[in-house]
């Protein structure tokens, strides 16, 4: 039996060295307190290397960062004036990753940048900034750490229902129902990319808040809060980690066994 923890393979977030040592460790905490081992990977790094890092990785977690991705990636006809400056060589890493976790159905996490990168990547759209009465981001006049919430609706049936399931007493995940999210994003999907359905909205002004994979055996999700600051105190966070780790575990255990992409996508 393989009893080695499964890797799960996380971008730098950013080009900014200050703003990735700042924020990577808390993603790196969650993976490491669900059971699995967080593999860095530096944005540096050559396309070979990512290559050799992720063949030994069992699951991709794809993090938040404070770039937007280039519109012209997902054909917006004009650039909004607060879309923030696209980082290449996350988009690479990040196009790298996506790739292997596509080819090999590896679980696959994305954390707001994160669900974004993968919805471009799968074809789909994004709103460049987001017009609402709800805040999904603090003010410029606020402090850095400023917590900002909202509610937002689950889909019943969905993977991430059932994910969240064991953290929600009394709570019947076979209708639609609320949680409370924090939030840190003005941007947002428009258009679910091929093979993403929508399984969470904001309540209040329908901004699409999670995505799900519809292939079959392959663990796809994509959230737009960050549930990796929540992970010590909120049960919610911590079932969603537990849940990508446990994926990429059962992929593992596949692949030693000798399964190819194949059978491991069924």
């Amino acid at each position: 039996m393989n009893t080695m923890r499964p890797r799960i393979a996380i971008p730098m977030p950013n080009s900014d060295a200050n703003y990735s040592a700042r924020v990577l460790p808390q993603y790196a905490r969650a993976v490491e307190l669900a059971g699995g081992v967080p593999v860095q990977i530096l944005l540096a790094s050559t396309n070979a290397e990512v290559a050799q890092l992720a063949k030994n990785c069992h699951g991709v977690l794809l993090p938040g960062s404070p770039a937007d991705l280039d519109p012209q990636k997902y054909g917006a006809a004009q650039r909004h004036p607060k879309t923030a400056a696209a980082d290449p060589a996350r988009d690479n890493v990040d196009e790298l990753l996506l790739q292997d976790a596509h080819n090999m159905r590896k679980p696959l996490f994305g954390i707001c940048y994160g669900v974004q990168s993968l919805n471009v990547w799968r074809n789909g759209t994004l709103v460049q900034h987001i017009e609402s009465p709800v805040r999904h981001a603090r003010l410029d006049s606020e402090a850095q750490g400023t917590v900002v919430t909202h509610s937002i609706t689950v889909e019943p049936g969905s993977l991430l229902a059932s994910i969240l399931k064991p953290a929600l007493d009394n709570v019947n995940t076979r209708e639609p129902f609320e949680i409370t999210v924090n939030s840190s994003h003005h941007q947002s999907i428009e258009q679910p990319g091929d093979g993403l359905r929508v399984v969470a909205r904001s309540q209040q002004d329908g901004v699409i808040e999670a995505v799900e994979g519809i292939t079959p055996g392959h663990w796809v999700l994509g959230v737009q809060w960050h549930p990796e600051r929540t992970f010590s105190d909120d049960a919610i966070s911590r079932e969603i980690f537990r849940s990508l780790v446990r994926a990429a575990a059962e992929w593992q255990s596949r692949a030693s066994a000798g399964a190819d992409f194949e059978s491991i996508s069924r």
